[in-house]
């Protein structure tokens, strides 16, 4: 499993965290940036992972001061499915029931080891393919 990870300036050292933590479990991962805490638009991160999670079926991680910005913007593209997760249970339930692909956190104002504990359930939930779910997704595909 590959993690491409993304952040703003907001974002950018938790996502310098992450990293060790990534090294520390042998998770591989992709960092796309930003790589510093000079200020920086965040959708230009946000769409860069969404486009390599989409390509390569992969998982996705994008943190901003609130993570909602990430989320939005990272959703414009197709085969995404980006989510805010506060705690555990919204963690484990995006991937259980949405398949979530894009895992989008609060950089400002929130403790490290709540960011850990969410990414770790996210990484490690399997998604159900229970039939009403893929149903559902499906219905969310991009149409054009």
């Amino acid at each position: 499993m590959k993690i491409f990870l993304g952040s703003d300036h907001a974002g950018f050292h938790v996502k310098e965290k992450l990293k060790k933590l990534f090294d520390k479990k042998k998770i591989l991962y992709e960092d796309l940036g930003t790589y510093s805490i000079k200020p920086v638009d965040y959708p230009k991160y946000a769409f860069k992972v969404a486009e390599k999670v989409a390509k390569e079926n992969a998982k996705g991680i994008l943190i901003c001061g609130t993570g909602t910005g990430m989320e939005i913007a990272a959703n414009k593209l197709p085969n995404i499915r980006a989510v805010v997760a506060y705690d555990p249970y919204s963690a484990k339930m995006a991937r259980y029931d949405n398949n979530a692909n894009i895992l989008c956190l609060r950089g400002r104002f929130f403790p490290y080891k709540k960011i850990e504990t969410i990414v770790n359930i996210f990484l490690k939930t399997k998604f159900s393919n229970k039939p009403r779910h893929i149903k559902r997704i499906e219905e969310l595909r991009w149409k054009r």
